[in-house]
């Protein structure tokens, strides 16, 4: 993971007065790891719940049990959830999430090295609802190369998002 684009991400919020949170199924902390190995962090980042357990999802994320139950853990409304549950829990502005499979099996009818990433923030003006963004790779690879792909995934549409080079 290039430290340039975290470090990047992370001033362009530093600038900007605002705060990130991440919410990480199948990458395990390695999305927090990505932005924590930037010196200064603290300033910006909140922090970043795991939440590897379809169950835990909901109880510490608050992902609504009917679409667990309906859609399983690996699927983009689910991704969307895990990263506006961040964004509340952790008193962020923005948050960013991560679920999928890495294998070695597929899961809940999901192929490995599917993948869903999203990142929630701030409306983009008065009187509209929070930016939701969240997009489906399909990665190859072992576990190893799905997990970091997901976390590239994730600080590209964050820094998609943010407009940020």
């Amino acid at each position: 993971m290039s430290s340039d684009r975290t470090g990047a991400i992370l001033a362009a919020l530093k600038e900007r007065g605002e705060t990130l949170a991440v919410a990480e199924s199948l990458t395990g902390g390695l999305l927090a790891a990505a932005f924590v190995e930037v010196p200064g962090a603290s300033r910006v980042f909140r922090g970043g719940i795991v939440a590897y357990a379809t169950e835990l999802k909901a109880k510490l994320l608050g992902v609504p049990p009917p679409l667990l139950s309906s859609h399983g853990p690996v699927d983009p409304s689910v991704a969307a959830a895990l990263a506006a549950g961040a964004r509340e829990r952790c008193g962020a502005d923005w948050a960013a999430a991560t679920t999928g499979v890495a294998g070695p099996d597929p899961q809940a009818g999901q192929p490995v090295g599917r993948v869903y990433v999203a990142v929630v923030g701030p409306p983009p003006g008065p009187g509209e609802p929070d930016r939701v963004e969240v997009r489906e790779f399909t990665l190859a690879g072992d576990r190893a190369a799905v997990r970091g792909g997901a976390v590239e995934a994730a600080v590209g549409l964050l820094a998609e998002t943010l407009a940020v080079s």
